[in-house]
């Protein structure tokens, strides 16, 4: 990245990774989320990382009460919200002290010296305020009383102090569009959109808003910092918008919902990070999707189950807690063989865990993780954008081959952000459910299997076609209730082996090419930090190439094969290892495990170390744990 204290005329970078940080109720969610569309409007390629407490409202000016959104942009492909930011914002002692150790050294820390009182330094333990000692010798520094300046902003609308405060992110967000030159009209619209019954607060924001703008302007800002241009990235040309993941799995839901001819039912219970699946499709009542907030878990699957048997699309969604609550109705889906979509949005675990943090430990309980014998099609999500078509792929299986399926997403894949090229909806085959409308034999036989496995969906109330639904065993064909050891073992067969026939594509490689010293096997959202890894050291020369899998189970045919042709296979997950296992157990490779279970994404530099290891001469170095990282997550001792 070109610096960013360069004297003279704008400066241009090809990335730039942005930090906005401050408490809990100062909006720094919305600031990035403002910045993020911006940013998109301005043509550059982006990645976001939202993160914040799990508390309704932390205590305020406190370590734990920091919520942060970070941001990469570039002209250049961007994969992942960045390693460490160029750029950090803090609006309280607390911010600083939590985001200021990943700040890159040399980097720019902009400060609202307001919000430096007695007492906020004391919430964030500071036994002397940081602008009066060499705690920032390291950085270019911008100090300046924000809250005053909004203050001074707004003073025409006859705001309260308090209120007039809340504007405040406003101001900032205005000197952060100076800074890298990005257009305020798309955000004071969106203002006047937002407060279009309070138009007070719409101009009052708006005011703070121009005012941050015209602070850099007017002042240059004179010290450490120039205006700095970000050239648009070069993409196809296309209709494009910002989405996250949780947006994606439900445009994808619905679309997937459209290819299969079927209206979609989608039972929920709210629960953090799944909850915004159910707030996007609650908007899209129009595209025959009806939305059911259950008094808990279990309802909303065996609603969804409900909806299923009775010929709609059942969905439901939740993260891993919600998911272990849902389990038994799970194990109902797969003996009565409907389709059904499963959303797990990881969090960290286990019980309550971190639910605002990231990770990919429900892996097992995503393949094994039902009493008896229970297959189930299982299938992860690598980016925001890539949601869209696992989310289609989902509903592809399940109504093809009569099934429950989970899809795997995480916190990471949720709450982040990316530039999406808007497919053409013509560029997907449709694969219309079909209903059987009479007999397929002398008498029903509701369980008799086509050539993929599947038994026939039955929709309650056709004429002539009653028959047995239910939990208890099912006699082959007939449905009826059957104990007999034979038929148990029949039936436990062809449930197992429906599964394992569904049909998958053979697997790819994200980079390089087949056979060589090393491959880096990965899933869901280590994609973006793998593919720069890897990227950046087959640029130092080295001999490394990347696969990622989409389908977790069943695996692609040809992966087992393409493992077999490396001399080593290196794993990263945030888990303790489980995918690893996973391929050990079906191929028989001597996979590495690169584990990290901070609650934080890889980073790029984390991943180029282990990949390194591979290299460097030294016998059985390899793998292993990540160290959890205090420049990502606040330490206790902070």
């Amino acid at each position: 990245m070109a610096s960013l204290a360069k004297d003279g005329a704008n400066e241009t970078a090809d990335a730039i990774v942005v930090r906005f940080a401050g408490d809990s109720g100062d909006g720094m969610q919305l600031t990035g989320g403002q910045f993020t569309l911006s940013t998109a409007l301005a043509g550059n390629d982006l990645a976001t990382f939202p993160d914040f407490p799990a508390e309704i409202r932390a205590p305020q000016g406190t370590l734990f009460g920091v919520s942060a959104f970070q941001i990469n942009f570039g002209s250049r492909e961007i994969n992942t919200a960045g390693d460490a930011p160029d750029v950090l914002v803090a609006m309280n002692p607390a911010a600083l002290k939590v985001n200021l150790p990943s700040l890159k050294p040399g980097g720019l820390v902009i400060i609202d010296t307001g919000e430096f009182t007695k007492r906020n330094l004391d919430k964030a333990k500071y036994d002397i305020s940081p602008l009066e000692d060499d705690t920032l010798a390291r950085y270019d520094t911008l100090a300046f009383d924000i809250s005053a300046l909004t203050i001074q902003a707004v003073e025409p609308f006859g705001l309260g102090k308090k209120d007039a405060l809340r504007s405040k992110n406003m101001w900032t967000l205005g000197l952060a569009l100076w800074m890298f030159d990005r257009e305020r009209g798309p955000i004071e619209d969106w203002l006047k959109s937002k407060f279009k019954n309070r138009p007070d607060i719409a101009d009052a924001n708006i005011a703070a808003l121009n005012a941050g703008h015209a602070y850099g302007e007017t002042a240059e800002l004179a010290g450490p910092i120039r205006q700095m241009s970000m050239p648009a990235v070069a993409a196809e040309p296309g209709l494009y918008r910002t989405i996250t993941g949780a947006e994606a799995i439900s445009l994808g839901l619905v679309a997937g919902a459209q290819l299969a001819d079927l209206p979609m039912f989608f039972g929920g219970y709210p629960i953090t990070p799944a909850s915004a699946i159910l707030h996007h499709l609650a908007r899209l009542k129009e595209f025959g999707v009806t939305t059911f907030q259950a008094e808990d878990e279990i309802a909303a699957i065996c609603a969804s189950i409900g909806a299923s048997y009775a010929g709609q699309l059942g969905v439901t969604s939740s993260s891993g807690p919600g998911i272990a609550l849902k389990t038994e109705a799970m194990g109902l889906a797969i003996m009565t063989e409907l389709p059904l979509v499963i959303v797990n949005s990881q969090r960290g675990g286990p019980s309550t865990g971190l639910p605002t943090k990231t990770e990919q430990s429900d892996l097992y309980q995503a393949i094994y993780g039902r009493n008896g014998d229970a297959p189930m099609p299982v299938i992860a999500a690598c980016s925001p954008g890539d949601a869209f078509e696992v989310a289609i792929e989902a509903v592809r299986i399940a109504t093809t081959y009569m099934t429950p399926v989970m899809l795997l997403t995480d916190g990471y894949i949720a709450n982040a952000a990316e530039p999406w090229p808007v497919p053409d909806p013509d560029s997907f085959t449709p694969f219309p459910a079909k209903f059987m409308q009479e007999k397929n034999g002398e008498q029903l036989l509701p369980y008799k299997r086509d050539e993929k496995g599947a038994r026939p969906w039955i929709k309650p109330g056709t004429p002539g076609l009653m028959h047995r639904i239910g939990g208890i065993e099912k006699q082959v064909d007939t449905g009826h209730i059957d104990y007999a050891p034979d038929n148990h073992q029949a039936m436990t067969d062809a449930r197992m082996n429906k599964v394992l026939g569904v049909e998958v594509p053979d697997q790819e490689i994200a980079e390089g090419a087949a056979g060589g010293k090393l491959v880096v096997a990965g899933w869901g959202s280590t994609y973006g930090p793998i593919r720069r890894a890897v990227g950046n050291m087959r640029a130092r020369g080295l001999d490394v190439s990347h696969i990622h899998v989409r389908h977790i189970w069943p695996m692609p045919k040809n992966l087992g094969e393409l493992l077999k042709s490396f001399d080593h296979v290196l794993v990263p997950e945030m888990n303790t290892g489980q995918f690893k296992t996973v391929l050990r157990d079906q191929f028989l490779v001597d996979a590495q495990p690169l584990t990290k279970t901070s609650g934080q994404p890889f980073q790029i530099a984390e991943l180029e170390d282990a990949i390194g290891k591979f290299f460097d001469g030294i016998d059985g170095n390899e793998g292993g744990q990540v160290p959890a990282n205090d420049q990502q997550l606040p330490s206790t001792e902070q």
